[in-house]
């Protein structure tokens, strides 16, 4: 599996695969490539949606992420730009358990990388990956920087946004395109805020809420992380890097002016950055192929989402758990004695993949767009009616339907209320029995 520098849905997608892989029954061998010399913060700021809860809840790893700084969310509060006034407040707290099968919990931490290390996942770290070799007869090689070859009888393509093996697969570039956005971010210390002595932001450090702004062109989201202890702040704005340039070192100034004539709340915030990271949100159209041969792409490599909906890393997630338990059943219905029979078999099953995935991350994508649409609307008419609407919600017991995907009942059950695991069972059963290639 090669993991991507710097993005932490792609380490979450990649370790979750692993872990689903080692605790296959029995345990598949997994080798992790990670580029960089040391894996540092895996995740932090990450929440997990009940969909992927469920993953994690069914590998025993829910009280592993509480240890770990993990907390239960409370709720999911949106607020009118100007002066933070509350429009509406989604309840999380219990009625994620009721409604989807699974709680909403905030902050991934480090305890996927011990749980994949804990369950035998062999870590390579400075592994740079330089080319792969997709072999019909033979196991799989990736080249590193290095001078090491690696063999494996399947490659995972967990390298996120600028992949390396999505163009293997595709068979040419295809780089990200930018989307107009761009997005700071900030991370303070509690002590940090308490220091501001303002009683609304006081509250705020209280709650364990997920809290939005929004406002024309913009938005502004601020939550806890590591149970309380800090706290983190993302700021989306237009963007105004060159073209080409993917982050650079934000001016505190300029993001204060950004967000000008906001919740005074949010200036306070603000004051408290020495400084902050500023980066373009990419994207890209919908690919046509996400496997060729025993390689097959997760996450961000193959589906790439605006962050509006938080489900970037969930979708990295189920992708790495539907992996691990389609080569479990590979394995247990008897794996080929020859290579290139096992080979081609290996990459049927993978088109499965591709097929039980590919609909439900184009949904998400999909779904990130409308977000970010109602999310900025400009005052005015539509505000208004969105405001009006939304403010209705809590009378429907959140169970009515809403021209905006945050609050419609239907849309909200398909994306955090999936079995995705058990619909995965099901699926590759009946293909294991009427595909033309079962074994």
């Amino acid at each position: 599996m090669a993991e991507e520098q710097s993005k932490t849905s792609v380490r979450i997608g990649g370790l979750a695969c692993a872990i689903s892989c080692r605790r296959a029954n029995p345990p598949l061998q997994v080798t992790v490539l990670e580029r960089t010399p040391e894996i540092l913060t895996i995740g932090a700021g990450i929440h997990i949606p009940p969909n992927a809860c469920r993953v994690l809840a069914r590998y025993g790893l829910l009280e592993k992420l509480k240890q770990a700084g993990g907390y239960e969310v409370d709720s999911f509060t949106l607020r009118r730009y100007e002066d933070g006034k509350i429009l509406v407040e989604k309840p999380l707290k219990g009625r994620m358990e009721t409604e989807y099968g699974a709680q909403w919990m905030g902050d991934y931490q480090s305890a996927l990388l011990k749980e994949a290390l804990d369950l035998g996942s062999v870590v390579l770290t400075s592994a740079d990956v330089t080319s792969v070799n997709l072999a019909p007869d033979g196991p799989q090689k990736l080249f590193l920087k290095d001078g090491r070859k690696i063999s494996a009888d399947v490659i995972i393509g967990a390298d996120g946004l600028w992949s390396m093996s999505r163009e293997i697969v595709l068979g040419r570039p295809f780089p990200p395109t930018e989307t107009g956005d761009l997005a700071y971010r900030g991370t303070f210390a509690l002590d940090q805020l308490k220091g501001l002595h303002n009683e609304r932001i006081d509250k705020l450090l209280e709650q364990s809420n997920i809290q939005v702004w929004l406002g024309p062109g913009r938005h502004a989201v601020f939550y806890p992380l590591r149970n309380h202890t800090e706290y983190n702040l993302v700021l989306i704005a237009a963007d105004d890097l060159p073209s080409g340039v993917r982050t650079s070192q934000g001016s505190v100034q300029e993001m204060a002016a950004n967000f000008e004539g906001w919740d005074p709340i949010l200036t306070e915030v603000i004051s408290c950055l020495r400084t902050a990271l500023k980066w373009k949100l990419l994207h890209f159209k919908e690919l046509d192929q996400w496997t060729k041969g025993t390689l097959a792409l997760l996450g961000d490599a193959s589906h790439p989402t605006l962050p509006y909906q938080g489900q970037g890393a969930a979708m990295a997630v189920e992708d790495g758990a539907v992996i691990g338990l389609l080569l479990e059943k590979f394995q247990n219905a008897g794996i080929p004695s020859g290579q290139v029979e096992k080979n081609k078999k290996l990459a049927s099953l993978f088109r499965l993949y591709e097929d039980l995935r590919k609909e439900r991350t184009k949904v998400n994508v999909a779904g990130a767009v409308h977000t970010r649409h109602y999310y900025h609307l400009a005052d005015g008419p539509e505000q208004e009616a969105r405001d009006e609407e939304l403010a209705a919600l809590p009378g429907t017991e959140w169970k009515s339907r809403c021209s905006f995907n945050w609050g419609d009942a239907e849309y909200q059950k398909s994306l955090l209320g999936v079995d995705i695991l058990a619909g995965t069972e099901r699926r590759c059963d009946e293909w294991l029995g009427t595909h033309d290639v079962a074994f």
